[in-house]
């Protein structure tokens, strides 16, 4: 008798601990493991669905008695970005962008580390090693890569400083944007924002209809730059639906 082995995931719930984004919350998270002996179309049909990945963990909001976390999409060929956007894009128009396979670099987790320590000291990912960081780019069962922004080469010395990264997945309808990070001295620069609005553009020119931001967080500060990108569509039980946050700034 042969036996067949199920292929398909199995979930599982987290405890609740402190949620990292609303005061006085607590989160849990629905999670599954993602193995290379998983189908593909259906790791893909959960991260169009709602679901991040972490290293090869798919993971959506699971709170009792909270919706706020709701999942945005960006409609890549609908964007027209506004006066700031284009402003933002013109000051970043300088830098040298490459897309190159997710292989991780001490530059990258030296930079990694400055952005971490000016921005989120207190977060969980304020403990990450060189190792952590290794795997947070290299363990994936999907397509991913990695965009380095650089300076243009010192006239002198003819270095090439790396001052912004992204890294982000292929799905089979667009980008999603996993973890972005830069050089905090820079700050000037909104590279964030920048490079969102890079690969909108780097979206459109390969054909693909959407750029996934993650979670936008109603309430959250950290979450309201997101705000910024129209039209986009949100995940509600009626599937994708066209629409804005309701303090998203008019255009």
């Amino acid at each position: 008798m042969t036996e067949h082995k199920n292929n398909f995931p199995e979930f599982y719930i987290t405890a609740p601990q402190p949620c990292p984004y609303l005061a006085g919350r607590m989160e849990r998270k629905l999670f599954t493991h993602l193995t290379r002996d998983k189908p593909g179309f259906l790791i893909d049909n959960l991260l169009k669905g709602g679901f991040r990945r972490s290293q090869n963990i798919a993971y959506m909001p699971y709170c009792d008695s909270c919706s706020a976390c709701v999942p945005v999409r960006l409609l890549v060929n609908e964007f027209e970005p506004k006066r700031s956007l284009k402003r933002i894009a013109r000051a970043n128009s300088d830098l040298v962008v490459t897309r190159q396979a997710a292989t991780p670099s001490s530059e990258q987790y030296a930079l990694f580390r400055d952005y971490i320590e000016a921005r989120h000291g207190d977060g969980g990912m304020a403990e990450m090693s060189v190792l952590d960081f290794s795997l947070m780019v290299e363990d994936s069962v999907v397509e991913t890569f990695i965009t380095e922004y650089r300076q243009k080469p010192d006239p002198v010395t003819g270095e090439t400083p790396l001052v912004a990264a992204a890294l982000c997945d292929r799905l089979s309808d667009g980008i999603s944007m996993v973890y972005s990070f830069f050089d905090p001295a820079f700050a000037q620069r909104s590279l964030g924002t920048y490079m969102i609005l890079e690969h909108v553009e780097y979206a459109r020119s390969v054909g693909y209809p959407y750029v996934y931001l993650g979670y936008w967080i109603e309430g959250s500060r950290k979450m309201r730059y997101k705000e910024r990108f129209q039209p986009q569509e949100r995940l509600t039980s009626r599937g994708w639906v066209r629409g804005s946050s309701p303090s998203a700034p008019k255009r």
